[in-house]
């Protein structure tokens, strides 16, 4: 579910760095809503990132 359906973005892996230096993992999960979209004609549920729904590549049922 956390991967968007129409660019694929999903999560980004990194380090959280403290002021010691010292590092653990950290994972940044990309903003995927749950959206009823038209798909060739009939509405579908899809998973797509609010990027992608701002720009208009997705066209909402």
């Amino acid at each position: 579910m956390a991967a968007c359906s129409v660019c694929g973005k999903g999560v980004h892996f990194g380090n959280n760095v403290s002021h010691a230096h010292n590092k653990s993992s950290k994972m940044w999960k990309s903003n995927i809503k749950s959206v009823r979209c038209i798909v060739d004609g009939t509405p579908k549920k899809m998973y797509v990132c609010t990027s992608c729904l701002r720009s208009g590549k997705v066209e909402r049922a």
